[in-house]
């Protein structure tokens, strides 16, 4: 299963795909995993708005917006649901395709009016932006930079326990950059704010879209230098060093933060 995120070049297509999206979330099947719809498989209203996505195995996908105000029913033996719901559930091409969906169609809402002049806008015909049809200013898909990544201390990886993680779960440090940062220099402030420890060698590892609700995630590799853990109890309510054969509850796999957890512990393995 592949997805392209790509212009639409095939006009001989022979079925599409859409995806139904109303205050956030993704219509689907009752006691099943998400998955786009086929077009005589919709039970839904006409959309208010539809948006091109880029093509899953030679099929054409589209984002289907429906007014958020607009109160309409869907039969029993459907559900609308959030994307997190999914995490774990479906693939990495069905998660991304679901995250640009959710992500197209909330540009979409939040720009139907000119942040500048508020005049009404209009979609541009050249790129993905909306036009303000007074002022011209031009308004694209919001898009924040973060950085995660992982410290190691030797044997010993450093994870952190979030406001926000379900009980008992632990994971990589994350933050957004700030203007006029590098995503290194990001990085290691997140580290030093969050836990109090300082780290060097930052080696940059991969990147991953996260749709909750715009993010670009850039992963790094770092190691420790100095200091004692001291989570900011804001942000972090816990942090603590783990060696590979005592590790926490830690995000699924499909997650940015589980790659660099399951990099690490495949370099453990292959010490031993």
């Amino acid at each position: 299963m592949v997805f392209i995120a790509a212009d639409k070049s095939d006009n001989s297509r022979p079925h599409e795909l859409y995806i139904p999206i109303r205050r956030g979330q993704l219509l689907c099947q009752k006691g099943r995993s998400w998955l786009p719809l086929a077009a005589n498989s919709i039970p839904t209203p006409d959309p208010l708005h539809r948006h091109y996505l880029g093509a899953l195995n030679g099929e054409h996908c589209y984002a289907l917006f429906f007014n958020d105000e607009k109160d309409f029913t869907v039969p029993e033996a459907y559900e609308w649901v959030p994307l997190r719901s999914q995490l774990g559930k479906i693939s990495s091409e069905l998660f991304q395709l679901a995250g640009r969906a959710l992500q197209i169609t909330k540009w979409y809402r939040d720009h139907q009016y000119c942040g500048v002049c508020g005049s009404p806008t209009r979609e541009s015909e050249s790129d993905r932006a909306c036009v303000c049809s007074q002022c011209e200013s031009r308004f694209y898909p919001r898009i924040s930079p973060c950085v995660i990544g992982l410290v190691r201390r030797g044997n010993e990886c450093l994870l952190a326990r979030g406001v926000r993680h379900p009980e008992g779960m632990y994971s990589t440090l994350a933050g957004f950059i700030e203007p006029g940062e590098s995503a290194e220099e990001a990085f290691a402030r997140e580290v030093r704010e969050e836990v109090g420890v300082e780290i060097n060698n930052i080696r940059y590892f991969t990147s991953q879209p996260w749709p909750f609700p715009g993010q670009l995630m850039l992963a790094f590799t770092a190691d420790y230098v100095s200091g004692d853990l001291q989570p900011d109890m804001v942000e972090i309510m816990d942090a603590q060093w783990f060696t590979a054969d005592k590790m926490p509850l830690t995000p699924p796999r499909l997650t940015i933060s589980g790659w660099l957890i399951d990099h690490f512990l495949q370099q453990m393995r292959e010490k031993t």
